[in-house]
């Protein structure tokens, strides 16, 4: 009977060894880079001069997140300045004025014991979010016997004006627009499940503004808008 239980004992040991090897086993990890996506002039050389500007007010005037129960922090304007102002400054035709974190450069220069030489932008760029929004469309194969899809799109338009510092002239306008979708089927059971997705918010909103300066360094290139520098 003792031989008996301590074979028993082995065997629930191993078992247990064996349990723990596969489930350690089941386990993943794995990472990869995702390249951005930029300006069409991204890393491109250019022999006119660069146009001093600055990015001035950019807002969110569609009626995405302007309800009832808004915070009231215009965080997709937000969103829409900082990506404005990476695309502006990749596209290698602009010098981008930094004005909203004047202080603490101030501080960092007056560190290194050197006085600011700040410069005057000739131009201004402003810019709105006129639309943006989501939607979930799907279907039912056989009253979702057979299967179901799932399909999530965000869309996005921008409005960007370049306005003339020394006499608030409007001299350019310009739009921009996108859409992105993500969709999965699932058949008799089997495929992937997608909840909300929050950063098709992001990417397509990124999309707009790329065309939208996309456009505008086009148009720069081809005299349809005149540079005062």
């Amino acid at each position: 009977m003792s031989n008996y239980l301590h074979g028993a004992k082995k065997l629930l040991i191993l078992g247990c060894s064996f349990g723990a090897v596969f489930l350690t086993g089941c386990a993943s990890e794995r990472h990869h880079a995702i390249a951005p996506e930029t300006v069409e002039t991204y890393n491109t050389a250019s022999t006119a001069d660069k146009v001093d500007l600055i990015v001035g007010v950019f807002e969110n005037r569609s009626n995405y997140q302007q309800g009832l129960f808004s915070s009231g922090t215009d965080r997709l304007g937000n969103q829409a300045k900082t990506i404005l102002k990476t695309h502006l400054q990749q596209t290698n035709r602009f010098k981008v004025m930094d004005r909203e974190n004047l202080e603490q450069i101030k501080h960092e220069a007056s560190l290194r014991g050197a006085t600011q030489k700040l410069v005057g932008a000739r131009y201004t760029v402003t810019g709105d979010v006129t639309e943006f929004g989501r939607k979930v469309t799907g279907d039912h194969q056989l009253f979702g016997i057979l299967g179901s899809a799932k399909k999530q799109t965000a869309y996005a338009k921008v409005s960007l004006n370049i306005v003339d510092v020394v006499t608030s002239e409007i001299v350019y306008s310009v739009q921009g627009a996108g859409e992105y979708e993500m969709s999965n089927r699932e058949i008799v059971g089997f495929g992937g499940t997608a909840g909300y997705d929050a950063t098709l918010n992001g990417k397509v909103l990124n999309f707009a503004i790329t065309e939208a300066v996309n456009h505008m360094v086009k148009d720069m290139q081809n005299g349809r808008w005149h540079v005062e520098l």
